[in-house]
Order: structure tokens, then C-alpha cells, then sequence
């Protein structure tokens, strides 16, 4: 039988409602699966992208491919840099004025299109070049925009004893788009002729976005958006569907206390400049953790990341051919932290393992940037030193994302994520052009151990201000975590204006 009680009720334009407790009291059921999939692929997607676009740009040079100069090619991870940033700004004001599952379906949309035109380009002529540009800017403003969206989504549908581990997990999922695509580059530039193999390469995304286009199209909208924006049927509807879905998978519902009630009273215009008031006047701790989290976790990331196979051809005299081998250990070390530590964020809770994952990260890359300069490691001991460091770092970069789109208001909640998903790749960008000058030809590991030291110390930093800044988000409602702008009372709690 399902739950009776009413979604809401309305007096005198303040609406009383119970969604989010009938949200959290529900325990794991296909429902909470088939949303996973659906919009937890996002992160494959982008590990995937940007996994092909390295790989693929070193035969784009070639003459029988599109023969781009070194520039070209390095400019196209900037331009799709780019198209990130500016697809997060944008989606995530969408999302959170015209809903979650609007854009979830958009930007999936945007990004199919924008990686399938990629696979169309003809040539390196003017013309040829401001389509190939157009086409990375548009496929990187798709995943931007997911990272808004589906954060959001997934958050707000998400029951609060799961949400953590679930946060992280998704977000961890990065990595195993990494070795797919890893793996598929490999196999096709190798077997296929290359003017079609970087071609496939980049078709491999949209095939894997249809796949997963009509589960996203049967979820229902988030209920907490619903009701924060006055749509009050609408919001009954999908909590309704959510629950009828979970009992059909056998469990009966408790009832849900009618003092878990929370009472709002919708506006609009929550747009960028509600969000710079609420981050500079209301949580300036907040954003500073945020901040602090996100910029540190991205600089260690993309220094690391977008320099690995340099350091194993220019230190450890790797083949460039065996590069990949090494790459998906690397990938798998990243990918297992989220997933066998993510349950740990909702049980021992968010503050410890935040800050214990950021600094054990940067304590251990200290100790193996020590040992990378005394002469110590080879490529495998190298690779196996970074799996382990980066078992841990995973784990706590998936924790920035989940803090950001955790303990700020549902209003502004997507904004919020976009913003500091900028900032994070805006400052994550400097680490591969610091790290390659650090690497040069690879003759002095002194200039390099001195950048990963600075890589430790960034990370520690990281770490250290979750230990006092940090939200203690565990187990929590959303609306307990971050009191929505609108709200009037929060279980039973008056607001004051």
C-alpha cells in the first residue's frame, strides 16, 4: 500500500510538505539502480573523452589523418576545457530554474551531438579547423553541464543514509571510462587504419549516451525541486511514482512523522547573483571549503594525470606503444578508491575521511616523490606508488564533489556546483604546463620531486581545512545540511528572516 500521506499542502502561498522525509526514509530498490546508471554515467563519459582526445591527438598529426601541427592538437584539450566551463555556468542556471530532468536530457544531448559532428571533420583548413574547435567546445560544454545536473539530481533523489557512497562512487566512475577508453584506443588505433580509428575513437561516447538516453528519459523530475519551485501536483506525481517503483520491488513503506514536515514559501529569481550573496555574506565558510577542496583535488589531478605517460618515457625510458598498460593500473587504482571507501563517508562520516583521504594522499606522494628522486623506483614500482596514493586521492576528490553539491541550498544547489566546477578547472588547468616544464627532457628529477612536493603540500592543505571547516553532512536531510532559501521551518524549526 503506498504512502497516503500528502506530498503538501498549501496556506496562504507557504507550502507545508513531507517529501523530503518520504525521500530519506526509503531504503535501496531497483529504482535507486536504474538512476545510478542512468545519470551516474555522465563521469564515464567524461573520463572517457578526454582519455580518447589524448590518445587519439597524438595520430592527428599525422599526414594521413587530419595533419594538425602540435599547437592544433594541444589546442583542442583547451578548447573542450573551455566548453566545460561554459557549459557548467550555463546548464547549471538551467537546471536549477528549469529542473533537473530537463537538463539531464539536454546536456546528454548536447554532448552526443557535439562528439558525433567530431567524427565529421574533413580536413586542417580554416573551415575544417573552426568546425573541429566547435564541435570539442560543444561536446565539453555537454559534460560541463552534466556535472551540474545529474550532481544535483542524484543528490536530491537520493536517500541521505545512501548518499555519500553513492556521491562517490558516480563520481569515482570517471576512471572506469578511462579504461574503456584507454583500452578502445588501443585496439583501434592499432587494428583499424587511422583516419578511421580516431574517428571511431570519438564515436565511442555517443554510443554508450543512446544506450543510456532512454533510461534517463523514463526518471522521474526531483520531488525536493518540485515543491521548492510551488509545483505542488507535479511534485506529488513524482514522489509517487518513486514510491510506488520501490514497493513494487517488495518493501513496505513506514509511515513518516508528520514533525519531519518542512515549509517554504517558493520565489523565483534565484539566479547567479542570489548565489554570490549567499556564498560571500551567509556561507563564506562554506565557500571556502568548497573552494579549497575542489581547486586542491583538481591542480594534484590534472598535474598527475596529463603528464603520467611523459614521466614513464622520459624517466623510465617506457615505449610509448606500452604506455596504455601502465595508464589502465593507474586508471584501476583511481577507480577502486570510490568504491570500496565511499561507504565509509556515510558511516564514519564526511569530516575524517574527507581530510583523512586528502592527507594520506599527499603525505604518501611526498614519501614516493622522495623515493622517485633517490633513484629508488622503476616504471612498475612507480606505477604501483601511484595506484596506492591515488586509491586514497580518488576517494577524497569524489568527497569535493559531493561537499559542493551537499551543503549549499537547493535553489542554488547546481549554480553552486557549476561555480566552483569552474574555479577547480580554471586552476586545475595550470598544473600539466607547470609539471611539463618540470619534466622538460626529462634530465633533472630534482626540479620534478621539488613539483611534487608542491603537489603534497597542496593536497595537506586540502585536507586541513576540511578538519575545520568541514560539514558534518552524514546521515543528514538535505534541508538539515543547507536550509533552503525559501524555507519558512525545517522540521518544525522556524527560520529567521
Amino acid at each position: 500500500m503506498a504512502d497516503t500521506q500528502s506530498a503538501s499542502a498549501s496556506t496562504g502561498g507557504v507550502i507545508r510538505s513531507l517529501i523530503p522525509a518520504r525521500i530519506d526514509r526509503l531504503t535501496w530498490a531497483p529504482f535507486h539502480t536504474r538512476m545510478v546508471i542512468a545519470l551516474g554515467t555522465a563521469w564515464v563519459l567524461d573520463g572517457l573523452e578526454i582519455t580518447i582526445a589524448s590518445a587519439v591527438g597524438a595520430v592527428l598529426n599525422k599526414q594521413e589523418t587530419l595533419g594538425l601541427s602540435s599547437t592544433q592538437v594541444g589546442a583542442i584539450a583547451t578548447v573542450y576545457l573551455l566548453g566545460e566551463v561554459f557549459g557548467a555556468l550555463l546548464f547549471g542556471r538551467l537546471s536549477d530554474a528549469l529542473g533537473r530532468k530537463n537538463l539531464f536530457i539536454v546536456t546528454l544531448g548536447v554532448y552526443l551531438a557535439g562528439n558525433a559532428l567530431t567524427a565529421l571533420t574533413w580536413g586542417n583548413d580554416a573551415f575544417g579547423l573552426i568546425f573541429l574547435y566547435l564541435t570539442r567546445f560543444i561536446a565539453g560544454a555537454g559534460i560541463g553541464g552534466e556535472y551540474a545536473a545529474i550532481n544535483s539530481a542524484i543528490d536530491e533523489m537520493m536517500p541521505a543514509k545512501y548518499r555519500g557512497r553513492v556521491d562517490i562512487g558516480v563520481n569515482g566512475t570517471y576512471w572506469g571510462g578511462a579504461i574503456i577508453g584507454t583500452l578502445g584506443t588501443y585496439v583501434l588505433l592499432n587494428h583499424i587504419s587511422l583516419n578511421i580509428s580516431w574517428r571511431l575513437g570519438f564515436l565511442i561516447g555517443p554510443i554508450i549516451g543512446l544506450l543510456i538516453w532512454n533510461l534517463r528519459r523514463h526518471l522521474p523530475e526531483s520531488p525536493r525541486w518540485l515543491v521548492m519551485h510551488g509545483r505542488e501536483q507535479e511534485a506529488e506525481a513524482s514522489i509517487k511514482s518513486i514510491e510506488d517503483d520501490v514497493e513494487r520491488s517488495g518493501q513496505t513503506l513506514a509511515p513518516v512523522d508528520d514533525r519531519d514536515a518542512i515549509e517554504v514559501k517558493p520565489a523565483s529569481g534565484h539566479g547567479y547573483l542570489a548565489l554570490i550573496k549567499v556564498l560571500f555574506t551567509r556561507l563564506p565558510a562554506r565557500s571556502t571549503l568548497s573552494a579549497s577542496l575542489m581547486i586542491t583535488q583538481s591542480f594534484l589531478y590534472n598535474a598527475i594525470f596529463f603528464t603520467y605517460t611523459l614521466v614513464l618515457s622520459k624517466f623510465y625510458n617506457v615505449d610509448a606503444e606500452k604506455t596504455p598498460i601502465y595508464l589502465i593500473a593507474f586508471c584501476i587504482g583511481n577507480l577502486a578508491g570510490p568504491l570500496l571507501l565511499g561507504h565509509l563517508f556515510d558511516t564514519i562520516g564526511r569530516r575524517k575521511m574527507i581530510a583523512g583521504t586528502y592527507i594520506l594522499s599527499g603525505v604518501l606522494l611526498a614519501i614516493s616523490a622522495w623515493m622517485f628522486n633517490a633513484g629508488i623506483l622503476n616504471a612498475f614500482t612507480q606505477t604501483v606508488a601511484w595506484c596506492i596514493i591515488f586509491f586514497f586521492a580518488s576517494a577524497g576528490a569524489s568527497s569535493a564533489y559531493l561537499t559542493v553539491s551537499e551543503i549549499f541550498p537547493i535553489e542554488i544547489r547546481a549554480q553552486a556546483i557549476a561555480v566552483f566546477f569552474a574555479i577547480a578547472q580554471c586552476f586545475g588547468a595550470i598544473g600539466p604546463i607547470f609539471y611539463g616544464w618540470l619534466i622538460g627532457e626529462g634530465t633533472d628529477p630534482g626540479q620534478l620531486f621539488i613539483g611534487y612536493l608542491i603537489g603534497a603540500a597542496v593536497m595537506i592543505v586540502g585536507g586541513l581545512v576540511e578538519v575545520f571547516l568541514g560539514v558534518d553532512a552524514e546521515g543528514k536531510s538535505l534541508e538539515h545540511v543547507a536550509t533552503p532559501l525559501t524555507a519558512v521551518s525545517v522540521g518544525g524549526q522556524r527560520i529567521e528572516e
